[in-house]
């Protein structure tokens, strides 16, 4: 924008996201290749990987200080601003990708890191939902962040958002109970991850101004619907088997929408590669594979986030792939329950 003088480039956080990913995507194309097992060890350890996720943050706040400075001052048109928030936005959904990745790990460095990538967004209960709600539920209709047949993203996004923070608050406070400690203490993981966002955002409104305040939550906002969207795309439909006792199965590479889409995957860490992730949490994203027995999306996450904001274009490309998934047989989906009776009469089931 210095360089060249085009207000379009405040905007350059959707463009890339929304528009030159997708078409990499398609002109790239998917890259299958599996790491080989002889080389787990190895990759696993190697430290680059993880520098990759560390630098990220400094990355991530730096921008939005620089950002906070714009919107401070008068340079820029509200329609500027906008644009910058859309792009910091942006940023902030792709941190949340960050901390997910390092909250998955059994390292203290690491988890805390998850939790300073999640203060942009404000979404610090994330951290607890995702590893022991979300994981646990996941393609289940108990799960707030698994999208059901017929279930359009609008939907979605109201009922992920209001499960996942009643979720994660009743299992903290299930796990401080546990351990003899009430709400109001140090060792609770929410409100730490609560605090630095309260740090963060108190820190740049005393440096810049209450003018930030109102972008800050916009940015945040948006970090948090690019999370859920990804969310709804990844298991949309898709419903674990139960066993003979009438327990879930565990979570298998079945149970979550997978794509190779080579750009796409780089950008967000391998998270594509998401069967695999569900079936095997512990792998860094490094080491993640692509499994024959995963039902494949038509595109990439960039791609499809974009479809699945027109629910009649997300009906007409995943409906179908969701039935081909399970050889037909309509009832072995997560369908909205709103919905069911309809869905299961127009493929010639009783209800």
């Amino acid at each position: 924008m210095l360089h060249t003088g085009a207000v379009v480039f405040w905007w350059i956080g959707p463009i890339i996201v929304l528009v030159v990913i997708p078409v990499l995507d398609w002109l790239i194309g998917e890259d299958g290749s599996n790491p080989r097992d002889e080389d787990y060890e190895l990759l696993s350890n190697d430290r680059y990987y993880r520098w990759c996720t560390y630098l990220f943050l400094p990355i991530q706040l730096i921008g939005l200080a620089v950002a906070c400075y714009m919107w401070a001052g008068d340079e820029l048109d509200v329609v500027d601003k906008l644009g910058l928030a859309a792009t910091l936005g942006l940023v902030s959904g792709i941190g949340i990708n960050a901390a997910h990745e390092l909250g998955h790990r059994v390292e203290h460095l690491e988890r805390w890191l998850a939790k300073i990538a999640l203060a942009q967004s404000g979404y610090g209960h994330f951290f607890v939902e995702h590893n022991r709600g979300h994981h646990a539920r996941v393609a289940t209709p108990e799960d707030p962040a698994s999208g059901r047949l017929g279930e359009s993203l609008w939907e979605f996004l109201p009922r992920s958002v209001s499960g996942s923070f009643r979720s994660a608050i009743g299992l903290e406070r299930e796990r401080l109970a546990r351990k003899g400690k009430g709400w109001w203490n140090a060792d609770n993981h929410i409100l730490q991850a609560w605090s630095m966002t309260l740090v963060l955002f108190g820190g740049l409104i005393a440096a810049f101004g209450p003018r930030v305040l109102p972008y800050l939550a916009l940015q945040a906002v948006i970090g948090i619907a690019l999370l859920e969207t990804v969310n709804y795309v990844e298991h949309y439909g898709l419903l674990r088997s139960r066993r003979p006792n009438g327990l879930y199965a565990r979570c298998s590479p079945r149970d979550s929408w997978n794509s190779d889409h080579l750009v796409t995957n780089i950008f967000l860490f391998h998270l594509q590669r998401h069967s695999d992730h569900h079936a095997n949490p512990g792998r860094r994203y490094q080491t993640l594979r692509s499994s024959q027995q995963a039902p494949q999306l038509p595109a990439g996450y960039a791609t499809m986030i974009v479809l699945a904001a027109i629910p009649p274009l997300w009906r007409r490309i995943m409906d179908g792939r969701v039935l081909d998934h399970y050889d037909g047989d309509i009832t072995l989906a997560n369908i909205h329950p709103r919905k069911r009776r309809r869905i299961l009469s127009a493929h010639g089931v009783t209800a």
